[in-house]
C-alpha cells in the first residue's frame, strides 16, 4: 500500500517525466557550437575583384570584410565547420590549401568543411583568380600572393578558435522570403523599374531565405547562417564593402548582440539586385534580407535533433571544344581586354608545350542536419535552375548554395547552356553559358553539354548515400 506522501511523490515524478521532452536544456539536446570571426580587410594597396573594368587598387573602406566561422558537433561527436567570407569567390588553390591545413591541424576532412563566398564585387583579388579579367600591374602579384597566404592562415586560426569554443547549443532550421532578386537574363536592367511597376518581371527566381539558428544554453542567439540567391553587385565603386550581404550581417549582429551573422550565396549566378549602384540601395536590400531572417527567428523554428551527416565528392566536369590556334592568334592581336589576355596566355602555354585541360575537378557537397534538413553546396557561379531542380527533387525546404568551396567559373544549367550557344537569336550576350569562360581563364568556350547531368548525378548519389546510412532526406517545409 502506498502512503499519501509516497503517492504525491510518485505524481511529482510522473509530472516531471511528462514535461522533460518540452523543457530539454541545450546541454541535453546534444549539439555543441562555437563561433569566431576575423577581419580580412586588406591593409596594403590591393586590386579589387569583380568587375573587369577595374583599373586601380581600392581607395578606401565602406565597411570591413570578415571571415566568420561556425563550428558544430552532434551528439555522436561528429564535427563540421561552416566558414562564410566577404570575398568574390574562393579559388581552387586556397580551397585545397585550407582543406589540407584543417585536416592536418584538426582532423577535418573535406566533407566536414564548407567554405562560402558572398561574391561581393568590392573585395580583393585572390591568388590565381580571374587574372585574365584585370589589367594587373606586375607589382600587384606579390601583394595578392602575400594576402592570399595570410588569408589561409587566418582560416586555420579562426577555425581553431571556433572549435575551442564548442559549448552546448540548440540548432534549428527555418526559411523566409524576400523579393529583391531579379533574373538578369530575362529583364533588361534599364527597364527593370518599369517592369516592377507593371508587375511584369520574367524568368525563374528563388526568393527563399534559408536560416540556420544556433542558440547558446541561455537561449541567446549565438549564430545565424542565412542564404539568398542574388549577386552581390549593388555597388561598383572603389571601396571595400560586403554589399547588401554585408549590410544584412551588420544589421543582424546589431539586433542580436554577441551573435555572429553569416551569409552564404544561393544559386544566384543569373540574378541581380535591381535597381542598383547606390549605397542606399545596398543598405535597403540588406535590411530587407535581415528582416526576412528576423521573421524566421521570431517564429522560433523547432530545434533539430543532434544528428549531422556530411558528404563530399569531386565530379569531373568536361569542358567543351578548345579554342583553335587561329582563334587565339586573332584575339591576341586585338586591343587589351579579357579575351585578348586570355588568348595571349593560352598561346604561351601551347608554345611552351603545355596541353590545355579538358576537364575540371568540381566540388559537390551534401549535409543533412537533424535527420531532415538537407543542405547542398555547389562550387562555381551556379544559375538558379539548380536550386529549383533540387527543391523539386528533394523537397521545397532543401537548401542549395552556390559559390561554395571553389569558384572556378559560371555553372549553367542545360537550358542556359543551350540558350547561350551561338548564334544567339534572342540577342543576349550569352554570358553565363558562354563568354564568362574567358573571364575565369578556362581553356574552352563552354562546358560540355552534360554539365547539369554530371552535377545532378553527384548530388543524387550523395543524397542516396545519406539515406542508406539511415537518415531521412525529404524536406517539405
Amino acid at each position: 500500500m502506498i502512503s499519501r506522501s509516497g503517492f504525491l511523490f510518485a505524481l511529482l515524478v510522473a509530472g516531471l517525466v511528462a514535461v522533460l521532452p518540452v523543457t530539454t536544456s541545450a546541454a541535453e539536446a546534444g549539439w555543441k557550437a562555437g563561433t569566431a570571426t576575423v577581419d580580412i580587410t586588406p591593409v596594403q594597396k590591393h586590386w579589387m575583384s569583380g568587375y573587369g573594368g577595374r583599373d586601380h587598387p581600392a581607395e578606401g573602406t565602406l565597411h570591413p570584410l570578415f571571415v566568420r566561422v561556425l563550428a558544430i558537433e552532434d551528439a555522436s561527436g561528429h564535427r563540421a565547420i561552416v566558414a562564410t567570407s566577404d570575398l568574390l569567390g574562393i579559388p581552387q588553390t586556397i580551397y585545397d590549401n585550407v582543406s589540407a591545413r584543417l585536416k592536418r591541424k584538426f582532423g577535418l576532412k573535406r566533407d566536414q568543411i564548407m567554405l562560402h563566398a558572398s561574391h561581393s564585387h568590392c573585395t580583393p583579388v585572390l591568388r590565381g583568380a580571374l587574372y585574365d579579367a584585370y589589367p594587373l600591374p606586375n607589382d600587384q602579384r606579390p601583394v595578392i600572393e602575400k594576402y592570399s597566404d595570410e588569408l589561409e592562415q587566418k582560416y586555420e586560426d579562426t577555425v581553431g578558435l571556433a572549435l575551442s569554443r564548442l559549448a552546448p547549443a540548440t540548432v534549428a532550421a527555418g526559411q523566409g522570403v524576400t523579393r529583391f532578386a531579379v533574373n538578369r537574363r530575362n529583364n533588361p536592367e534599364a527597364i527593370v523599374p518599369k517592369l516592377i511597376a507593371e508587375q511584369a518581371l520574367k524568368g525563374p527566381v528563388d526568393h527563399s531565405v534559408p536560416v540556420l539558428s544556433v542558440k547558446a544554453a541561455d537561449g541567446k542567439v549565438m549564430a545565424v547562417v542565412f542564404g539568398y540567391a542574388c549577386h552581390n553587385t549593388t555597388l561598383s565603386f572603389y571601396k571595400w564593402a560586403g554589399d547588401y550581404a554585408g549590410f544584412a550581417q551588420m544589421a543582424l549582429e546589431r539586433s542580436h548582440p554577441g551573435a555572429v551573422a553569416m551569409f552564404y550565396m544561393g544559386c544566384g549566378a543569373d540574378q541581380n539586385p535591381l535597381p542598383r549602384r547606390e549605397v542606399f540601395q545596398a543598405e535597403r536590400y540588406g535590411q530587407m534580407l535581415a528582416s526576412a531572417v528576423e521573421e524566421v527567428l521570431l517564429q522560433s523554428p523547432a530545434p533539430l535533433p543532434a544528428q549531422l551527416a556530411t558528404s563530399h565528392a569531386f565530379a569531373t566536369l568536361k569542358l567543351g571544344a578548345a579554342p583553335t590556334i587561329e582563334e587565339l592568334e586573332k584575339a591576341a592581336q586585338e586591343k587589351p581586354s579579357t579575351l585578348q589576355r586570355w588568348s595571349v596566355r593560352l598561346l604561351a602555354d601551347l608554345k611552351a608545350g603545355k596541353t590545355l585541360e579538358r576537364s575540371y575537378r568540381y566540388p559537390v557537397q551534401v549535409w543533412q542536419l537533424g535527420g531532415r534538413q538537407l543542405w547542398i553546396a555547389l562550387g562555381g557561379e551556379v544559375v538558379v535552375d539548380y536550386a529549383l531542380r533540387f527543391k523539386q527533387e528533394f523537397g521545397a525546404g532543401t537548401w542549395v548554395a552556390g559559390y561554395a568551396n571553389d569558384v572556378m567559373a559560371y555553372i549553367p544549367s542545360a537550358r542556359v547552356l543551350a540558350e547561350d550557344k551561338p548564334p544567339r537569336t534572342n540577342g543576349r550576350p550569352g554570358y553565363e553559358g558562354n563568354t564568362s569562360m574567358y573571364v575565369y581563364g578556362l581553356p574552352a568556350h563552354t562546358w560540355a553539354d552534360d554539365v547539369e547531368h554530371t552535377i545532378a548525378t553527384s548530388v543524387q548519389q550523395q543524397v542516396q548515400q545519406l539515406k542508406a546510412a539511415g537518415t531521412p532526406t525529404k524536406t517539405s517545409r
